[in-house]
């Protein structure tokens, strides 16, 4: 039986490790976590936010995820949006998911990531 998603891996050029790290962990706020050793040879880095962990790994042939992505679930979207593009990421917002707000976003290699969250259901009170 599946209990959860373990981590999400997309793929990424020989070489590119440098700039991912740098939109990984400073524009997206996320920690890189040690890749076990027979792993690490192979290039490539993995990170993490409380749960959720993205792993990218080198592909020879690389082709940037333009269509398949993660969907990434954020708190505070309006401030992660800004944070974003204060730190020189690209935010492309989408309104056509009922009940979400959110946006689209590259990694450096040209992965699509998506950023959502949950609409409040309540109404205002007033």
């Amino acid at each position: 039986m599946l209990a959860a998603v373990d981590h999400v891996q997309l793929a990424a050029p020989p070489g590119s490790e440098d700039r991912l790290r740098t939109y990984y962990t400073h524009v997206l706020g996320m920690t890189e976590i040690p890749k076990p050793p027979l792993l690490a040879a192979r290039g490539g880095c993995w990170f993490a936010a409380g749960p959720v962990q993205l792993h990218l790994g080198v592909e020879e042939d690389f082709r940037p995820a333009r269509k398949a992505h993660p969907g990434l679930r954020v708190t505070g979207i309006e401030a992660y949006a800004s944070r974003l593009e204060e730190r020189g990421g690209q935010v492309v917002w989408d309104h056509d998911l009922p009940g979400h707000r959110r946006f689209y976003s590259e990694d450096p290699v040209g992965n699509r990531l998506e950023f959502l969250e949950p609409e409040d259901p309540r109404p205002a009170a007033g």
